[in-house]
């Protein structure tokens, strides 16, 4: 989620305290950023930018196509190649679609709309920026909520997963994670317009709509996800010790489907632990901020901004990492080879 909510509690925090604010826009935007200048009664995207600005917007682009290209990679493999049409990857492709529309969206919004630009201009574009970063976040969140369900059932209750998790219900999954985020992206737009027409109340409005969206599209799910994989832990490790003490053949044979789903749950929680690093600071920050007497800085609110949207970048990373079926599947994308044949029923190691 962005940092246009945050700015509208540091805004209405300062009316709270001071009925009238004067505005300094030269010190004001030289001190937040190093991108723009003072234009009498506004600011401006400076013509002779420094090289902090440069290397800034150098890093972001590259962040930005990294992003889009790793999770092109995931899409592109996961449609392709059948070995991969199994429910659990069904849902990270649509955590990378998720996580390649935040490249293809969030990204540019964000840079060339930054923190200073919508802090004390949010006009349509800014809000609309919101929208989609909020969307795709809690599409995310819910995303990984999904794959969290679905590792319960093959971990926990093996017999059953087959008849409990097919394709017809990861497609109900998918719909509801994509149409519950929409609707809160929605949501944002429609308060952020009628934020502009209240008055006194804005500031208590603000921060119980703040804390519920914090609590609702954050803390519960990632609680929920928490208990999951902590109950996947324990059941794991006993089926371990009784694979350890166990001696028949077909026991043996069911060790190695245990495995395999083991060491599947071992990687998507830890893109969940990744995804947790990522994000925290930024929710934690949200939260505690009209708590404080002094608003967190402009410097501070948009690292930990990027530092969110990175999350979307590193997944694919991890895939490549921990699946060598991904990293088979990468190769023979990115060498051109799908291109020169039908390998669709390849048999990726």
């Amino acid at each position: 989620m962005n940092t246009d909510v945050s700015a509208s509690l540091r805004h209405m925090e300062s009316r709270g305290m001071e009925p009238e604010v004067t505005v300094n826009w030269t010190s004001t935007v030289y001190d937040t950023h190093p991108c723009y200048e003072s234009d009498n009664t506004t600011y401006v995207f400076t013509s002779n930018p420094s090289i902090i600005c440069v290397l800034l917007y150098i890093f972001l682009g590259l962040l930005s196509v990294a992003t889009i290209c790793g999770n092109l990679l995931v899409i592109i493999s996961i449609i392709y190649f059948k070995q991969l049409h199994i429910p659990t990857n069904y849902l990270i492709l649509s955590l990378a679609v998720a996580d390649l529309l935040v490249g293809v969206l969030v990204f540019p919004f964000s840079m060339a709309f930054t923190v200073t630009s919508c802090w004390y201009h949010e006009g349509l574009m800014c809000k609309v920026r919101g929208s989609f970063d909020v969307t795709l976040s809690t599409a995310s969140i819910l995303n990984l909520c999904c794959i969290s369900i679905d590792r319960y059932y093959a971990v926990c209750q093996p017999l059953a997963y087959k008849s409990k998790i097919n394709n017809r219900v990861i497609g109900i999954m998918i719909l509801v994670s994509w149409g519950v985020s929409a609707l809160i992206g929605i949501g944002i737009i429609i308060a952020g317009f009628n934020q502009g027409k209240c008055e006194g109340s804005c500031l208590i409005d603000a921060l119980i709509s703040t804390t519920l969206a914090c609590i609702f599209s954050f803390y519960i799910p990632v609680i929920i996800m928490l208990c999951i994989y902590l109950k996947i832990f324990l059941v794991a490790q006993r089926q371990a010790n009784s694979i350890q003490n166990a001696t028949c053949q077909s026991t043996k044979s069911g060790a190695a489907v245990s495995k395999t789903e083991r060491k599947a749950t071992k990687t998507l929680a830890i893109v969940m632990g990744v995804f947790l690093l990522c994000w925290t600071p930024y929710f934690l920050c949200i939260i505690f901020q009209p708590l404080t007497y002094s608003a967190t800085p402009i410097a501070v609110i948009e690292t930990l901004n990027w530092f969110t949207l990175s999350n979307s970048m590193l997944n694919p990373f991890i895939y490549a990492f921990f699946y060598s079926w991904f990293r088979s599947a990468f190769r023979m994308i990115i060498s051109g080879k799908i291109f020169q044949g039908d390998f669709a029923n390849t048999k990726l190691l």
